[in-house]
């Protein structure tokens, strides 16, 4: 059984700065991309950043780009999202999920697991 279990979240205001740990068990993991996913109030699911299994290639969504990072320990099973240059539009519950195959996938139904989410609020 595969558990992913996020951290890291919480109160920033706008401009600062955010890490988000998510610890992923099950000996699958490694072989897995990462993903992570983040849903505001009254919004649908959105997707964030994937990582793939070796870490060397990350798929970013454009509202992200040049201010979220990812990168993956698997000796740990861990994966990390920086979150810089924060706005308030990017608070939100963020999830971290394992995708079903090893190549990054930005659609939800990629994932076979998820975690239950750590929730960022970015205000003043």
């Amino acid at each position: 059984q595969v558990q992913v279990v996020e951290s890291g979240g919480g109160l920033v205001q706008p401009g600062g700065s955010l890490r988000l740990s998510c610890a992923a068990s099950g000996s699958i993991v490694s072989s897995r991309a990462m993903g992570w996913f983040r849903q505001a109030p009254g919004k649908q699911r959105e997707f964030v950043i994937s990582i793939d299994r070796s870490g060397d290639n990350t798929y970013y969504a454009d509202s992200v780009k040049g201010r979220f990072a990812c990168s993956r320990d698997n000796a740990k099973n861990m994966v990390y999202l920086q979150m810089n240059s924060l706005k308030p539009e990017d608070t939100a519950v963020y999830y971290c999920a394992v995708a079903r195959g090893a190549y990054y996938d930005p659609r939800p139904g990629g994932y076979e697991y998820w975690g239950q989410g750590t929730e960022v609020t970015v205000s003043s």
